[in-house]
């Protein structure tokens, strides 16, 4: 509230005619539109790192505990310190370290949520979309769109281990979610490994395939490889001062995120370089694929090494320090906050 305090007579007063409209299920706005109107973005969750060389035998007992097919995803949930309880890493965002151990299959199933797949650990696993397989290889960023069929598998004879990134949260807070399970633990091979980024990855498409704007790509694997390439080469020229090299993966047949909800980026930070200061109001997901930084939130220092985990939440004051050479993938709803005329960012 504003203006001057009241006093103890009035306070009474207030307090008795707010439990009266209680009863008719109403509240005054006065009481709380500063919370529910802020100056500027109050974020409740906090920024927090997950170091991989610390979790990792956590997500190793797991397969111990239970098999993949009973778990039906064996998965540890990355949930933010401030937001226990609710299976985010932001309000809007689900993160999580899948496992799966040599022989087994994580059964196929569909749902409405979105989902992306960052490998960190291992080799021998597939994932499989709407009849194609890819195989997963460390640093690959491989998407199962919503409502897309989907299973896990594991050939070779390693665990393998990968960050899930899902809309959850935001699927959830519309009241909007929906699941299936398969009759069949994994589906039959429709097309050969690799058809899908032919098809649509080349800078071209079939002659008449078209999509509306807000439809997920048909490319469901962007390979680590290209990734690592793209950023290599054009790493000679001069760094942005807020980002280093930073690249948004896109739609090839739109030019938009490759999904409607979730946004995915990969920037390489030179040796020695230092990021000016930045926020923006998509709280993001970052993970180091290569090299090591330092990363400061809000006047918190994090030492980032490979396949560590880092979440910095909305409107919060973040810059690179790379030790050296330094590769970032990273995930936000910015598609959200874009469609809706919200997004915003301050560089300093």
């Amino acid at each position: 509230m504003t203006g001057h305090a009241p006093d103890p007579e009035s306070r009474l007063q207030r307090k008795a005619y707010y439990d009266r409209i209680g009863a008719d299920s109403m509240t005054p706005l006065w009481e709380v539109l500063g919370a529910l109107v802020p100056h500027q973005p109050r974020s409740p969750a906090v920024a927090h790192q997950w170091a991989y060389a610390d979790v990792r035998d956590r997500v190793m007992e797991a397969g111990r505990l239970i098999s993949a097919a009973e778990a039906e995803r064996r998965v540890l949930i990355l949930e933010n310190p401030a937001l226990r309880g609710q299976s985010c890493i932001t309000q809007s965002l689900y993160a999580g370290l899948q496992l799966i151990l040599p022989g087994e299959v994580a059964p196929a199933h569909r749902h409405t949520q979105s989902a992306l797949r960052l490998v960190l650990d291992g080799e021998g696993a597939y994932t499989a979309v709407d009849g194609e397989r890819t195989t997963m290889r460390r640093g690959d960023f491989i998407i199962t769109p919503a409502w897309t069929w989907h299973d896990h598998g594991n050939t070779g004879n390693e665990p393998v281990v990968w960050l899930d990134g899902l809309d959850i949260p935001i699927v959830r807070f519309l009241d909007a979610g929906f699941a299936e399970k398969s009759d069949s633990d994994f589906q039959a091979v429709a097309r050969p490994e690799g058809d899908a980024l032919a098809r649509y990855g080349s800078n071209m498409v079939p002659v008449d395939f078209y999509q509306e704007p807000a439809d997920p790509t048909r490319v469901f694997v962007y390979p680590w490889e290209r990734t690592q390439a793209s950023l290599k080469a054009i790493a000679g020229g001069t760094p942005d001062p807020h980002f280093g090299h930073k690249q948004r993966y896109v739609n090839p047949a739109t030019g938009r995120s490759p999904m409607p909800t979730m946004a995915a980026f990969s920037q390489l930070i030179p040796a020695g370089f230092e990021t000016r200061p930045y926020r923006c109001t998509d709280g993001t997901v970052y993970v180091c694929l290569a090299g090591s930084a330092e990363v400061s939130v809000e006047g918190s220092t994090f030492r980032m090494a490979e396949n560590d985990v880092l979440v910095v939440p909305s409107w919060h004051s973040h810059q690179f320090r790379a030790g050296s050479e330094a590769i970032f993938f990273s995930y936000s709803d910015r598609p959200v906050q874009q469609a809706l005329g919200l997004w915003r960012e301050h560089r300093a």
